[in-house]
């Protein structure tokens, strides 16, 4: 499972957690982290975003030479 952990030692791990923070405070602390993993989420999306934005204004762009206003002589 993760890393040698069986379902005895999840078991343990979750009581513990229940004895330390206490029934009424888990759906709490279960919507605080629900929270930080969107908004982590969401930075990392946005950082993406950006790195794609970033490489496509790197790339040469081709312009038409038609468009360009000359001086008439």
């Amino acid at each position: 499972m993760l890393g040698g952990l069986t379902g005895w030692h999840l078991l343990i791990i979750l009581a513990v957690i229940l004895l330390l923070f206490g029934a009424p405070k888990l759906p709490a602390l279960a919507k605080s982290i629900g929270q930080s993993m969107r908004i982590f989420k969401g930075e990392v999306n946005e950082m993406k975003k950006d790195g794609k934005d970033a490489d496509a204004s790197s790339e040469p762009t081709v312009t038409d030479s038609s468009a360009e206003t000359k001086p008439k002589p």
